[in-house]
């Protein structure tokens, strides 16, 4: 696939694979992407996932024409990008290999050598000129790696985003770049948004008219919208009003309470109200949505003198990636000693600028006038 008419694309669609990264669910696959420029001296960025070795290789063949490539650029070193380097090496014995003094530590220690002989260690703010095409290196470290680069390219204006504006699915899956995109960023990248300002901020002083990341689609239309996005989601702001319900429920008294607020919710004015049994949903969409609304509602059952465990599980992972600048409200149900909203707000003790609500809801066993009118205060006040 043209990028430009310099630039083109070699990566591979893997349609047999269920998990990424052992945990997250891809219905739609995965891409992983590689591009060569070709110019005065050949670039090739990136590799693939070791499966697709044999496809990657022919695809490279086919961009090269009988020519040879000068260098390999490494971005980023997780296997799905990098597995192949040792191939091409033995496939391009005089190419050189460019990359960040900390992915050469990495390569030996994946394949047993950081190729002495032929290594290029390049820092922020180097160049490599091709001739028509020169090379500028961004350091991107703990994005979402301490060796990241990115690389962008003066002449097509191109930022090659390393993982950075990825998604899950092939390239080939007809489906909407925001919600894998988000999902994706929030899963693999969320935790570190710090570091995502930082390189945002390293890109603001440059055009840019196509980005190329390692998976997903090439962007080359309204980047507004992507950065704006990127800039949103890594600052942990709010990109859409609206209220999560995350839940868990073992006889169905909790599930009700949590269908009533729902319904409370949508009767004073909340356009939008997302409801998730955390048993019965795919986790990372239910994180997912945690980050995408303002406020959060949380309700589940004391159990074993803590809480269910799905709920346990959710917040972790909400801490785990920096849940911060939300609103939260509680709902607890426990038939002889309640004790899951003091669990709840403990565990979340570690998220910064959380704001509870003044409201909560104590179920004893199951819904009684009380309760629904907690319900009904909670709703008023998260409306």
């Amino acid at each position: 696939m043209k990028v430009t008419q310099d630039v083109f694309y070699i990566g591979v669609n893997d349609r047999k694979i269920d998990l990424f990264e052992g945990q997250y669910r891809v219905p739609n696959g995965m891409a992983y992407n590689s591009y060569v420029i070709l110019d005065e001296k050949i670039a090739v960025l990136d590799t693939v996932d070791a499966a697709f070795k044999e496809e990657w290789l022919d695809n490279l063949e086919k961009a090269l024409d009988g020519r040879k490539p000068e260098y390999l650029i490494v971005q980023h070193m997780e296997p799905d990008h990098s597995a192949n380097i040792l191939a091409f090496a033995k496939a391009y014995p005089e190419a050189k290999i460019l990359s960040s003094s900390k992915s050469f530590v990495m390569m030996k220690n994946y394949f047993g050598t950081d190729f002495t002989d032929r290594r290029v260690v390049v820092g922020d703010g180097e160049k490599l000129c091709l001739g028509a095409h020169t090379l500028n290196f961004i350091a991107a470290p703990m994005v979402h790696w301490p060796e990241v680069i990115v690389t962008y390219d003066e002449k097509d204006k191109i930022l090659f985003s390393a993982d950075g504006f990825g998604k899950f699915g092939a390239l080939d899956a007809d489906e909407d770049w925001a919600c894998e995109a988000r999902r994706y960023y929030f899963g693999i990248v969320g935790k570190y948004g710090v570091q995502v300002q930082n390189l945002l901020k390293k890109l603001s002083g440059y055009e840019i008219r196509a980005i190329c990341p390692l998976h997903g689609p090439v962007l080359k239309e309204n980047l507004g919208y992507y950065l704006d996005l990127y800039d949103t989601w890594s600052s942990y702001g709010v990109e859409s009003e609206g209220v999560l319900i995350a839940y868990t429920s073992v006889y169905g008294n909790t599930k009700k309470a949590v269908e009533l607020l729902a319904e409370k919710l949508k009767e004073k004015g909340c356009e939008k109200v997302v409801v998730t049994d955390l048993a019965r949903s795919d986790m990372s969409e239910a994180v997912e949505d945690a980050f995408r609304y303002g406020k959060l509602v949380l309700a589940t059952t004391t159990y074993n003198g803590g809480i269910f465990p799905f709920m346990r599980d959710f917040i972790g992972h909400l801490v785990e990636h920096n849940f911060c600048n939300r609103k939260v409200g509680l709902i607890e149900n426990g038939s002889w000693a309640p004790m899951a909203a003091r669990v709840m707000k403990g565990l979340l003790e570690p998220c910064k600028n959380l704001q509870f609500t003044e409201n909560s809801v104590k179920i004893l066993s199951a819904l009684n006038d009380e309760g629904r009118a907690q319900i009904d205060a909670l709703a008023q006040e998260l409306c």
